[in-house]
């Protein structure tokens, strides 16, 4: 049974809003004046505090601080008459969920505690699944309450102590590296390094030097000799970001390092012992590549021993309230602002599709924050494609998808001019390699058509 404290210095009022919230099944305590709002709702562990703003000395306002102080996961209405509206925005300003205007009915009252409530316990569920996580299995970032995450959490739990190699697969944003980092943590190797790579964005020709190091004079540049990051990650994990771009010449050694537990420098012979777990990831079907003789079958089944495949973020969209809250506590407290959402923000974004997943939603929520100046969030701060004119279509296409297809065309016809060159391919398009494995990316071309 949820329990709220109804504040006002107005005894009728008070009486009648504690009837009216008994009816509806709730526990309901009293206060007749701020000062006592104030220390009540400090010492209480409410659920929803109601207040009336105006209340002599000690108003509203003072109580909505006091309850926050002591319990910031307790949500505040605010009571306000006609006239008074712009203290109502300053007490939401300063962490309140809403106010509703006198006079009210029944029906507007009970509405916005519900509300209130399903804020209420949607925070308690982010914290006790953070702190859950956090003092037990070091889960600080990763929240969710779909079957998918939690079959996810538990694996993660089962695989971690073991030196088991992994293979996280899923589509780019769903959080493939809070995985591997999850890993890490729970293991054994906990107090060494976590090493993660981008294989995508160094180019074919750093990639072995940046990995295994390198001698003294092995190539224009090497004026002296340079550890590698496999050394750098001894006895720790090396987590290997998009193993799909690397190039097959790279994986075969790659597959030595991990069967034979040693490298050799690029211009030395002499082998180096190396104690690291490794992890990869991909946001590419791996068999696909290895049918297109993209990727080495040996290496694909060595690296296939633990696998975990993350859903995108559309196929669990009971996470999205969940993530949505977390993201938003981060900001706020990264920010120092109470932003909170404003009405249908939480059933707009759960209707999204999210092609870029969960760093697509946590990149809305931190743009979000910062638009709303510690306010309310609307839909436009966190959707504002949605309050824009449809673009214009073109042949049945928008100037985006068309922008798009002449895009791929163009990278496709280098790249196949350069045999797959990337870095060659980069240098014709003039933009970095970088620049361009993100276009390639997001226009999903994986090899040259």
């Amino acid at each position: 049974m949820a329990k709220i404290l109804v504040v006002d210095d107005q005894r009728n009022m008070r009486t009648t809003l504690a009837m009216m919230l008994r009816s509806a099944g709730y526990e309901v305590d009293e206060a007749a004046d701020g000062n006592e709002g104030a220390d009540k709702g400090a010492r209480g562990a409410y659920d929803v505090v109601i207040t009336d703003l105006r209340m002599g000395a000690s108003d509203g306002l003072t109580v909505l601080r006091s309850v926050k102080e002591a319990h910031g996961s307790t949500e505040v209405i605010v009571m306000t008459a006609y006239g008074t509206i712009e203290s109502a925005v300053e007490a939401m300003r300063l962490g309140a969920h809403d106010y509703i205007q006198k006079p009210f009915t029944e029906q507007e009252l009970l509405v916005k505690v519900e509300r209130a409530l399903s804020s209420r316990r949607l925070t308690s569920e982010v914290e006790l699944l953070a702190t859950e996580f956090k003092d037990r299995y070091k889960f600080e970032n990763i929240a969710g309450r779909s079957a998918a995450i939690r079959e996810v959490l538990g694996r993660i739990i089962k695989v971690a102590p073991t030196d088991a190699t992994v293979l996280i697969t899923g589509e780019s944003g769903t959080g493939k590296e809070l995985v591997a980092k999850a890993i890490h943590a729970n293991s054994r190797r906990a107090d060494r390094p976590f090493v993660p790579v981008n294989c995508a964005a160094i180019s074919e020709t750093l990639l072995e030097s940046e990995l295994f190091g390198h001698a003294r004079g092995s190539f224009t540049g090497a004026v002296s000799a340079r550890k590698g990051l496999f050394e750098e990650a001894d006895g720790g994990t090396f987590f290997f970001d998009e193993i799909a771009e690397t190039p097959l010449t790279f994986q075969a050694k790659l597959l030595r390092a991990i069967q034979e537990n040693e490298i050799r420098r690029v211009g030395e012979n002499k082998p180096i012992l190396v104690d690291v777990r490794i992890i990869a990831a991909t946001n590419q079907e791996l068999l696909t590549a290895v049918a297109e003789k993209r990727f080495r079958q040996d290496l694909y089944y060595r690296l296939n021993v633990a696998r975990f495949t993350l859903p995108p973020l559309r196929d669990r969209r009971e996470d999205v309230p969940v993530l949505f809250e977390f993201f938003l506590q981060k900001y706020n407290r990264k920010m120092r602002t109470t932003a909170r959402p404003g009405e249908g923000v939480v059933e707009a974004i759960s209707n999204y599709e999210f092609p870029g997943n969960i760093r697509e939603l946590e990149n809305m929520v931190e743009q979000a924050v910062a638009l709303s100046g510690g306010g309310v969030i609307s839909v436009d701060d966190i959707l504002p494609a949605q309050s824009q004119p449809k673009r214009p279509q073109m042949g049945g296409r928008s100037l985006a998808e068309i922008v798009d297809a002449a895009e791929r065309q163009a990278i496709e016809a280098v790249l196949r001019e350069h045999e797959g060159s990337r870095e060659k391919a980069a240098e014709t398009l003039g933009i970095s390699p970088t620049t361009l494995w993100r276009k390639m990316t997001r226009l999903q071309i994986s090899y040259p058509s």
